[in-house]
C-alpha cells in the first residue's frame, strides 16, 4: 500500500472519530437536558397537597379588622398573612399580628404578635408568640393574651413582664377588667407580685 492511500485511510479514519464524539456528546446533553430534575411521583404528591390545603382553607394578605366591643371601645386588628378553614369560617388563623384598642377613657392600648387567632363572630381575639403591648407609657412582653369580648377582659399569661418609669415587675398573669377599669396582677409562686391596681 502506497504512502498516500495510507495518508488517506488515516485521515478518514479520524475525520470518522471526530464526527462519533460530536454526535454522542450532543445525544448525551440533549438526554440529561430533557430528563426531569423532580421525579413524576413527586411532582403529583406536591400538586395532589397544593391541592387539598386550597380546598381546605383560604389565605388572605395584608388584612384589616375593624369595630367595637360590647363595651364600646374601638379596635383595629391587622394581620400581614391570614387563612381560614372551610368548616369554620369564623376563625380566622393570622401571623404577623397588630391590635389597637382605643378605650373609652383616651387611652390606648397597642399589641403585637408572631400569630393569633380572631373570632369575626363573638370578636374575641388570641394573641401567642412574643407578644409586645405598650399602655399608657409602660411596656409589656408576654407569650400569650386573650381579649374576650363576651367577658370584657384582657387576659395576659406566660412570662409576664412589664417595664414602665416605676420599674420592673414580673408575673405569672395580668387580668385587664375593660369595664372596671382594673388590673388584677396575679402569681402562681411566692417570688412574683400578687396585686390589684385601679388604673382610673
Amino acid at each position: 500500500m502506497s504512502r498516500k492511500k495510507r495518508l488517506i485511510i488515516i485521515q478518514l479514519s479520524l475525520l470518522l472519530f471526530g464526527a462519533l464524539i460530536i454526535i454522542f456528546t450532543y445525544a448525551k446533553r440533549d438526554k440529561s437536558e430533557t430528563g426531569e430534575i423532580i421525579p413524576k411521583e413527586t411532582q403529583e404528591k406536591i400538586e395532589q397537597q397544593l391541592t387539598e390545603k386550597s380546598e381546605q382553607s383560604d389565605v388572605f394578605f395584608n388584612i384589616e379588622y375593624s369595630g367595637l366591643d360590647l363595651a364600646g371601645n374601638r379596635y383595629i386588628l391587622k394581620s400581614k398573612e391570614a387563612s381560614t378553614k372551610k368548616e369554620s369560617q369564623e376563625i380566622v388563623y393570622m401571623k404577623f399580628v397588630e391590635a389597637v384598642f382605643y378605650f373609652k377613657d383616651g387611652t390606648v392600648l397597642n399589641v403585637i404578635s408572631n400569630e393569633g387567632t380572631y373570632n369575626n363572630k363573638t370578636l374575641d381575639m388570641f394573641f401567642n408568640g412574643n407578644l409586645r403591648a405598650n399602655y399608657q407609657g409602660s411596656e409589656l412582653f408576654a407569650e400569650k393574651a386573650e381579649y374576650s369580648n363576651s367577658g370584657s377582659f384582657l387576659s395576659i399569661t406566660e412570662n409576664v413582664r412589664i417595664k414602665d418609669i416605676k420599674g420592673t415587675m414580673v408575673a405569672d398573669k395580668l387580668l385587664f377588667d375593660i369595664k372596671k377599669q382594673t388590673l388584677n396582677i396575679a402569681s402562681f409562686n411566692e417570688s412574683k407580685v400578687n396585686a390589684e391596681v385601679n388604673i382610673k
